[in-house]
């Protein structure tokens, strides 16, 4: 049994007896304005002065193969010390992506990041990246690098 209190039962008074009414509800007819005059014109006749509109083709980059595989060895060196996380600035990528670094038996999961340069010139490493391999910070260091 539903027991309606107060202010509750007014409420719902009013909200049936406003659902009693709604058996039909009636439909507006909107008028036919004609703003911008389509009935003086042929559907498909173009305005005289409206510019000719030349079909684009949009160019479509080609997206590179993702990164795999053996990208070979390089000698690293620290890089900034004040920029965080595990990362190889490298000439041996052309874009960035997720990569390893392989250093006496270990290996570390990198961010590989591009740089210019022959592909022969050196790279730069991270603070954090270095120390987990547990590489000399004042040295240069032969490591290979492969892509994810």
């Amino acid at each position: 049994m539903l027991v309606l209190q107060g202010r509750k039962w007014v409420f719902g008074a009013v909200a049936l007896a406003f659902l009693a009414g709604c058996d039909e509800v009636p439909r507006v007819k909107m008028p036919d304005w004609d703003l911008f005059n389509r009935s003086e014109r042929a559907p498909d006749t173009p305005t005289p002065d409206a510019p000719e509109v030349e079909e684009i083709t949009p160019e479509v980059e080609e997206t590179p193969p993702p990164l795999r595989g053996e990208l070979g060895t390089t000698v690293v060196s620290l890089g900034a010390a004040s920029e965080p996380g595990m990362w190889l600035k490298t000439p041996l990528v052309t874009r960035e992506g997720k990569g390893r670094v392989y250093y006496n038996g270990l290996w570390l999961a990198v961010t590989l990041i591009p740089i210019e340069g022959a592909s022969t010139a050196g790279s730069r490493m991270s603070l954090a990246a270095m120390r987990a391999l547990e590489m000399p910070l004042t040295e240069l260091s032969e490591v290979r690098v492969t892509a994810n």
